[in-house]
């Protein structure tokens, strides 16, 4: 733990919870969230509103990927788009580079609301690049056996070749965040064993609430 996080005051306990596509972190952050006095705040959410139509984050990813990515109603392609940057690590960066910064001031005016509750869940997959870890008490990796991950996309609706892709843009990004972990949580097994691996770290998380 930092000084800097030795040194707050009494508040909710923030817990981030990162950690690759298709291992089960939105599974996880609901659980958290059915917990009377835990707040949850999916970045995923936040990403996909800030590319609603009429914001800046949206007509910048057109003016670099193209208008084609327009739908007839006016939204953004996300799937075209998805296809775009899974394939392509530089794409995959320049549309983090337009997100991310649209993404944090809205994370933490949640973060401020929420900061009375007991728990203020943080769900990023890009919690540590994004300078949310900083911000957290605890920071958990949902990790889980490669072979689930490609069938969980799958049962999704990702073609075999999608979520092939989808899985490996993201190789590596339990290494890269390992500094900032403080818990992982493996979902390999079965439902009932992962929850109460869950409830068990939320109730010590919160038993350190000062």
């Amino acid at each position: 733990m930092t000084a800097d996080r030795a040194k707050r005051p009494s508040r909710s306990v923030r817990i981030g919870v990162t950690g690759p596509i298709g291992c089960g972190k939105s599974t996880i952050a609901g659980w958290l969230g059915t917990h009377p006095g835990v707040a949850v705040i999916d970045a995923d959410q936040v990403a996909r509103d800030v590319l609603e139509p009429g914001e800046p984050a949206f007509a910048a990813v057109l003016a670099r990927f193209g208008v084609g990515l327009v739908r007839d109603d006016g939204s953004l392609d996300r799937a075209a788009l998805g296809r775009i940057v899974f394939a392509d690590p530089t794409a995959l960066r320049d549309l983090e580079a337009i997100v991310h910064p649209a993404v944090r001031p809205r994370i933490l005016a949640s973060i401020a609301v929420a900061d009375s509750a007991d728990a203020v869940i943080i769900e990023a997959i890009k919690l540590v690049e994004g300078g949310l870890a900083e911000l957290c008490d605890e920071v958990w990796l949902v990790v889980c056996d490669p072979d689930a991950q490609v069938a969980r996309l799958a049962a999704r609706g990702a073609s075999a070749t999608d979520a092939a892709e989808r899985v490996a843009a993201q190789v590596g990004l339990a290494e890269r965040v390992a500094g900032a972990v403080t818990r992982t949580i493996d979902t390999s097994a079965d439902r009932t064993a992962t929850r109460a691996l869950v409830e068990a770290a939320l109730a010590d998380a919160l038993s350190r609430r000062e």
